[in-house]
């Protein structure tokens, strides 16, 4: 076996049942935001597991702003407000009160705020496996949002991404250099615990699609015929179960 390899064996029985609980129990937090500081051991743990998510080109084409101080929050909780706003306006009328019941952001509550961003220009004008798919450096720094989600829910943490903003304005009360594009803001803490759905779920707004509509073989549009029907079933009740239990 090549030295430079690891075994390329399955987790135990019991890391895959934590790996997949994390994944089915990972929420957008908003409003469970508990006051209490972050150790600092977690947010470093969170941030290398963010650092080593994979990119294009192994550019790491990400930073990492980390916001705590309360009026660099409420300035860009004033952005969040205003956009918020502008995007009920652009909802049906049936819509807009539901969509100004719910809660989409914790800037203020959450003791930590991140803002992950890209920079395009960090492995120079031609990157492997960019030459065709400009934006894959911008998927590569979605990839290190997600490794911190995750990292985050294992931690016991909550996690909430907030994209209704004018990104320029974060941009301006971030300092942000031009060029620099930020790609996520983030809400990070300690929270009194985890909706078991998704809260835009629970309140009607939309409805999980089920994963047998969404599988093609071999060509799109293949009227989900998949092969896979009986199997993502079982896979379906795998995850509910993972979801509901405790600890």
């Amino acid at each position: 076996m090549d030295a430079n390899l690891l075994p390329a064996k399955p987790l135990s029985a019991v890391e895959r049942g934590g790996l997949y609980r994390t994944i089915f129990t990972r929420r957008d937090t908003r409003g469970e935001f508990l006051p209490e500081p972050i150790p600092d051991d977690i947010l470093a743990r969170l941030l290398t597991s963010a650092h080593h998510a994979p990119s294009v080109g192994f550019m790491q084409p990400w930073n990492f702003i980390i916001i705590k101080d309360i009026e660099v929050r409420r300035q860009v909780h004033a952005a969040f407000t205003k956009a918020h706003e502008e995007a009920a306006q652009m909802f049906p009328l049936e819509q807009q009160e539901i969509y100004r019941s719910l809660k989409l952001e914790g800037i203020l509550e959450a003791p930590v705020n991140i803002c992950v961003t890209c920079d395009r220009d960090r492995a120079g004008p031609v990157v492997i496996g960019r030459t065709h798919i400009r934006t894959m450096d911008i998927y590569s720094s979605v990839c290190a949002v997600q490794n911190l989600w995750l990292a985050a829910r294992a931690e016991g943490l909550g996690l909430g991404w907030v994209s209704i903003f004018d990104n320029c304005e974060v941009q301006r009360v971030l300092s942000i250099p031009e060029g620099i594009v930020p790609v996520a803001y983030l809400c990070l803490g300690k929270v009194s615990g985890y909706h078991r759905q998704p809260e835009l779920e629970t309140a009607g707004w939309r409805s999980r699609v089920p994963l047998n509509e969404l599988v093609y073989l071999n060509q799109w549009g293949s009227e989900g015929q998949s092969g896979l029907s009986k199997e993502i079933r079982e896979a379906q009740k795998f995850a509910q179960s993972h979801a509901c239990s405790r600890d």
